[in-house]
C-alpha cells in the first residue's frame, strides 16, 4: 500500500501512472502462482514416499489440498510404483529362491539371509513353475531393491535385495459380494456358466449344494439352475466363488432348491421343508463326467469280445480326475487285481459296499483299513486292467449282491426340529426372494 500511494502522489502522465499498477498486479499473480506450486511440491513430498508400506491398497483416489488438486502417485504392492522400474520373470521348472535370486546377482551373504528370513513367513519350496515374480529395480544403475512373488490373488510376498534383507508376507483386503445366476442349460452346466463369464469354481460349487439331489450326468437341454452366491473380490476385481448360499434346478416338471442354513450343530443344504439334502450316498464318485456304460447283464464286452455282465456303472472322465468315495467308510482293499486294475473297496455298514476300478493311482493314504468319509478322493481316474479308455467302473453292493445303484432310492434324513424352523423359514424366505430374481444373462464374446 505504501508502494502504491507514492506513485500515486507524484506527477505522471496517465501512461506513467498505469504502468506500476499493472506491474504490481502481474507481481501479485506471479506470487500467488509460485506459493500454490510450493504447497503442492510439498504437500506431494509429504503424502507419498517412495515406499509407503507393504500392507497398503495397490491404489488410492485423487487427493486435495485445498482448492489444488494433487494426483497421488500409483500405489502397487504398497510401493509408488512409478519411482521404480519393474521386470517380471517366470519360475522355470526345477528354479529355486537361491536361483531367482542368483540371478539379481546378490551376495552369498544376502541369498543366506532371505532363505532365513523365509522361515516362518513363506515356505519358499511351495513356489510353482509357471508363475511370475517382479523385480523392482531403482536409480541410474537399476539396483533390484525388491523382489515380489504372489501365490495367489489374495496375498504377496516382498522379499527386500537389501539392507536388513527383510521377507514379508502380506494378506489384500478381501470384499465379498452376493450375487445371483441363471443358467439355461444348452450343452452343459459347465458351457452355460462359462459363457456367462462365470467360472468352472462356481460350477462345483453348484454341484456340492445340489450333488445330493441330481444326477449331473442326466442333465437335459433346457434344464435351468439359479444360484444365489458369494463372490469375493480383490481391488474391486473378480477373484473367487465362494459358497452358494441357495440353489435351484428345473428339468421339466421337477423342482429341486437347496437352502444353506447353519445354526450350531445345524449346518448344511436343506429342502424347502428343512430336510437336510445329504443322503448317505453321492449320486457318482466323480464330477462332470459322463455315463460311458450302464449296469446291464447282457452287455457286449470290448475287448474280450463276448456277452459279459456288466455290473457296475462306468464313468468316462480324462486320465486324473479325482474318484471321490460316495459315502463314509472302511477301505477293505485297495490293490492291482488283473482286469479291475488298481481298484478300491468300501464297507460303508452292514448293508452297503462300493468298489471303484481302473485307477490310475491311489490317493495317498489310501490301504486297508483306512477310514475315509464322503467326497474324500480316493485316486485317480485311468485305464488299467481290461480298460479301452480312462474311466472308473463304479460297482455298488446291497446285502452281498450288486445293484444299480441308479435305480436305488436311499431314505431321507430327519428334519429340522421343530425349533429351528422359524429361523429357517427367514432365512429360506430372504434367498427364494433372491432366486426368483435371478436374470439370465447375455452369453459373453471375446473381442475380435
Amino acid at each position: 500500500m505504501k508502494q502504491e500511494t507514492n506513485y500515486e502522489s507524484q506527477p505522471h502522465s496517465e501512461e506513467t501512472k498505469q504502468k506500476p499498477a499493472k506491474t504490481y498486479k502481474w507481481l501479485t499473480q506471479a506470487g500467488l502462482v509460485a506459493i500454490a506450486l510450493t504447497l503442492g511440491f510439498t504437500a506431494y513430498q509429504l503424502a507419498e514416499p517412495d515406499y509407503i508400506s507393504a500392507s497398503a491398497k495397490d491404489s488410492t483416489p485423487e487427493v486435495q489440498l485445498g482448492a489444488f488438486p494433487i494426483i497421488t502417485p500409483t500405489l502397487r504392492w504398497g510401493f509408488a510404483i512409478d519411482t521404480f522400474s519393474t521386470v517380471e520373470f517366470k519360475i522355470r521348472n526345477g528354479e529355486s529362491l537361491s536361483d531367482m535370486l542368483l540371478a539379481q546377482q546378490l551376495s552369498t551373504e544376502g541369498i543366506n539371509a532371505l532363505v532365513k528370513n523365509s522361515d516362518g513367513v513363506f515356505d519358499f519350496r511351495k513356489l510353482q513353475a509357471g508363475k511370475s515374480y517382479t523385480v523392482l529395480t531403482h536409480g541410474p544403475t537399476q539396483q533390484p531393491m525388491y523382489m515380489v512373488y504372489e501365490p495367489s490373488v489374495f496375498e504377496y510376498v516382498l522379499f527386500k535385495l537389501s539392507g536388513d534383507y527383510s521377507v514379508e508376507r502380506v494378506e489384500r483386503e478381501v470384499e465379498t459380494r452376493i450375487e445371483t445366476g441363471h443358467f439355461v442349460v444348452t450343452s452343459t452346466l459347465w458351457d452355460a456358466m462359462v459363457g456367462q463369464g462365470h467360472t468352472y469354481e462356481l460350477a462345483d460349487r453348484l454341484e456340492d449344494a445340489l450333488k445330493w439331489s441330481i444326477d449331473f450326468h442326466r442333465i437335459q437341454e433346457n434344464d435351468e439352475f439359479k444360484a444365489v452366491f458369494e463372490h469375493k473380490y480383490v481391488e474391486d476385481k473378480p477373484a473367487a466363488a465362494g459358497k452358494v448360499q441357495g440353489a435351484y434346478y428345473k428339468s421339466g416338471p421337477k423342482e429341486v432348491y437347496a437352502i444353506y442354513y447353519e445354526n450350531g450343530e445345524y449346518k448344511g443344504y436343506y429342502d424347502l421343508e428343512g430336510r437336510p439334502l445329504k443322503t448317505a450316498f453321492l449320486k457318482a464318485p466323480v464330477r462332470f463326467s459322463r455315463i460311458s456304460s450302464r449296469y446291464n447283464l447282457n452287455r457286449f464286452h470290448p475287448i474280450l469280445k463276448k456277452k459279459r455282465a456288466h455290473l457296475g456303472t462306468d464313468y468316462a472322465a480324462p486320465h486324473g480326475t479325482e474318484i471321490m468315495a460316495i459315502g463314509d467308510g472302511v477301505v477293505t482293499q485297495a490293490h492291482y487285481a488283473g482286469g479291475n486294475g488298481n481298484f478300491v473297496r468300501i464297507k460303508h455298514d452292514k448293508v452297503y459296499e462300493t468298489q471303484y476300478l481302473h485307477m490310475s493311482r491311489f490317493a495317498k493314504g489310501i490301504r486297508p483299513g483306512t477310514r475315509v468319509s464322503q467326497g474324500q478322493v480316493i485316486g485317480y481316474v485311468g485305464s488299467t486292467g481290461l480298460a479301452t479308455g480312462p474311466h472308473v467302473c463304479f460297482r455298488f453292493w446291497k446285502n452281498g449282491k450288486q445293484v444299480d445303484h441308479l435305480r436305488l432310492n436311499m431314505p431321507q434324513a430327519k428334519p429340522l426340529p421343530e425349533s429351528e424352523l422359524p429361523m429357517f423359514a427367514v432365512v429360506k424366505d430372504e434367498l427364494l426372494a433372491k432366486l426368483k430374481d435371478a436374470q439370465v444373462l447375455e452369453a459373453k464374446t471375446e473381442n475380435p
